[in-house]
């Protein structure tokens, strides 16, 4: 999966520089990627391929910032009951499973668990019985989150053994894991893993596409295995500057997921994360973006536009005001229209 990448052939094809700041930006947040995702790259369009922006590092990400400053503000750290699950909301809770990830993605909310020697963590059998004696005690809890990292990152068996686990207790009724797995590394979607996904009620595969190059044969195709196997897919795609924040990117991106059955659930505004704030676009862009869309793709296809609370605030879900101050609405060419009401 994460073979040695031929780094001088993409640094032939940037200036001169970007090889000495590659290696000056790594030494805080590494450098990981798969020869896969790798191929996506055009080197004809660097250094602005999207594929290239979200996997590779830039400078930018060591400027100060004056507002994205902490390298947990959603604070999660601070939400752990016991460790490796974050309980926020009331019914439902995220288990960091491992530290790792087939790429690092540049706008990763999670970059303060990446470390130099690339040591890889994953949960414990002790801490996972942690963890299922807590939900024992916490029957309003019954939904999890499998986070990471990537749990595709761990292997069948120990997916496994955490999927049985969770599905023993008994307040828990649906599983969602979350992964970008197809995306990068497609071919890690096999018969034994789809087995095991699919006989496990009430469990959804969260992936993560954010831009129509992104979908190949191979990752629609492993996406496809899922489905195929009754395995319910959604995405969750970033809002990225410079990559993703235009109306036909994303209404083609929103369009081919769907073709593929695979359902547009978030929108996500990039998370102020320390090293993240050249990816932000604003909220206000987004709520454009989504206005934009709405005369373009159907409800099916438009995902929901959310930003994560600073501080563990939890999640908003964002919308375009079509409302006028003569409590009319705004229609989808702009046409202002009453509605009645009693």
């Amino acid at each position: 999966m994460n073979s040695k990448i031929n780094l001088q052939k993409t640094f032939n094809n940037m200036p001169a520089e970007y090889q000495s700041e590659f290696n000056h930006i790594i030494t805080k947040y590494p450098f990981k990627n798969t020869n896969y995702y790798n191929s996506l790259i055009k080197n004809e369009d660097l250094p602005n391929d999207p594929i290239f922006s979200q996997v590779y590092p830039n400078k930018k990400e060591l400027q100060q910032s004056t507002i994205y400053t902490h390298p947990d503000p959603l604070n999660e750290d601070k939400q752990m009951p016991v460790a490796n699950l974050i309980h926020r909301y009331k019914d439902r809770a995220v288990l960091l499973t491992t530290n790792a990830c087939a790429v690092h993605c540049r706008f990763c909310l999670r970059k303060r668990k990446w470390n130099s020697e690339q040591e890889i963590t994953k949960l414990t059998d002790k801490e996972l019985s942690k963890v299922c004696e807590y939900l024992n005690t916490r029957s309003e809890i019954q939904e999890i989150l499998i986070s990471g990292g990537d749990p595709l990152m761990l292997s069948n068996d120990e997916l496994g053994k955490i999927i049985t686990k969770l599905s023993n207790v008994k307040s828990i009724k649906m599983l969602r894991l979350g992964t970008r797995i197809p995306v990068v590394s497609p071919s890690r979607i096999d018969t034994e893993l789809v087995k095991i996904l699919s006989s496990t009620n009430g469990l959804w595969v969260a992936t993560h596409f954010n831009h129509p190059n992104e979908l190949t044969k191979e990752s629609l195709g492993a996406c496809s295995l899922l489905i195929s196997s009754g395995v319910p897919v959604i995405n969750q795609t970033v809002l990225l500057k410079g990559i993703n924040d235009d109306a036909d990117i994303l209404a083609k991106l929103f369009t081919e997921l769907g073709e593929n059955r695979i359902k547009p659930h978030y929108l996500f505004h990039i998370d102020p994360v320390e090293g993240n704030e050249h990816f932000a676009t604003g909220i206000e862009k987004g709520i454009e973006l989504l206005d934009k869309l709405r005369n373009r793709i159907s409800s099916i296809l438009t995902p929901v536009f959310a930003i994560d609370l600073p501080e563990g605030g939890g999640k908003v879900h964002l919308n375009p005001d079509y409302k006028t101050e003569y409590q009319s609405y705004k229609g989808i060419n702009g046409e202002i229209f009453d509605y009645p009401t009693p």
